[in-house]
């Protein structure tokens, strides 16, 4: 395998790398560690790919959605999701009008560039089936009317694991729309005492007006096609392939990843690799973009969700079995 490190940078990454470190800049003004979190919502944001978060309540899934929204001079919208939530609410409807003597698409909340869903697993399974085209083909179809999105689109959800009264569980077609599930952990101690510092200082407000944007539509849309001329060897093409291979084929597990899942997981590991100042992949981007992307697209088997095993654990060790490509 050729080593692209040896050779001349084919993509200038300059711009990409200093409007990364300007947003992470402009996080930190208030979000403390969840450094993870940060950076694969920044790589989703320039793969254009969906994020699910999950995590215990108050661990900043919703205040860093809104601070990313803050750092981009694009929409913004946000929905929270509840039981009696219908599609119309999220899509739009058609309203007759007067003057016009017809009917005319209204644009529901859905019709952003950033769109928040608090507690996505809160809504029935009609609303979250709406969901299916917005997410997959970036496009709402009324009527037989299609009304595409502006770019960028992204949809960045939140859900509570620890609660079960009045939650429905998303169907797994909805999952494989989603880049990246993100789980979000509580901070260390360290990060805990900083976080109560600056809290204190800032007066126990968090001011979201100090967010200053740093990138705009435009500025986005460029940075996205850098994405996509990030190089990639065959030899790594095959080492995605044979990952999402081998989940098909683990007796652990009863679902496996999907074709869409493998051109995710190529597209994660590009993003992350260009977020580093790379415009190349390597093995190490593959196997750690391979939990993110793919832990909420696989099934266990009913024993080893008897058993409590994870995906994640799953997943770990298929990449453990598998040669790394050098």
């Amino acid at each position: 395998m050729e080593r692209p490190e040896l050779f001349a940078q084919r993509t200038d990454l300059t711009a990409l790398q200093d409007a990364v470190q300007r947003l992470k800049a402009e996080v930190r003004k208030i979000i403390v560690g969840q450094q993870q979190m940060v950076e694969l919502l920044t790589a989703a944001l320039l793969a254009e790919g969906h994020v699910l978060i999950e995590g215990v309540p108050g661990v900043a899934k919703t205040l860093s959605a809104r601070i990313l929204a803050k750092t981009l001079s694009v929409g913004f919208a946000r929905l929270q999701f509840t039981p009696d939530l219908m599609p119309s609410d999220v899509l739009g409807t058609m309203v007759y009008n007067l003057q016009k003597s017809e009917f005319e698409f209204k644009r529901g909340p859905i019709f952003s560039n950033l769109v928040l869903i608090d507690e996505i697993n809160r809504a029935p399974a009609k609303t979250q089936a709406a969901l299916f085209e917005v997410m997959e083909e970036r496009q709402v179809t009324l009527d037989g009317v299609t009304y595409p999105m502006d770019k960028p689109f992204l949809v960045i959800a939140t859900q509570n694991p620890i609660e079960h009264e009045g939650t429905y569980r998303l169907p797994e077609a909805q999952l494989d729309r989603f880049f990246f599930k993100i789980e979000v952990e509580y901070p260390s101690f360290e990060e805990e005492t900083t976080m109560l510092a600056e809290f204190h200082e800032r007066k126990n407000v968090n001011d979201l007006g100090v967010i200053a944007p740093v990138l705009n539509a435009a500025q986005v849309a460029e940075h996205q096609q850098k994405i996509k001329a990030v190089h990639v060897e065959p030899s790594l093409l095959q080492y995605v392939a044979k990952i999402i291979q081998h989940t098909r084929n683990d007796s652990a597990l009863y679902l496996g990843a999907s074709p869409r899942a493998a051109m995710m997981l190529m597209t994660a590991s590009k993003a992350i690799a260009a977020l580093r100042g790379r415009d190349f992949i390597t093995p190490e981007d593959i196997r750690e973009m391979a939990l993110p992307v793919l832990r909420h697209r696989l099934i266990l088997t009913p024993e080893k969700e008897m058993e409590g095993v994870k995906p994640d654990e799953v997943l770990k060790q298929i990449l453990s079995r598998l040669e790394v490509p050098r």
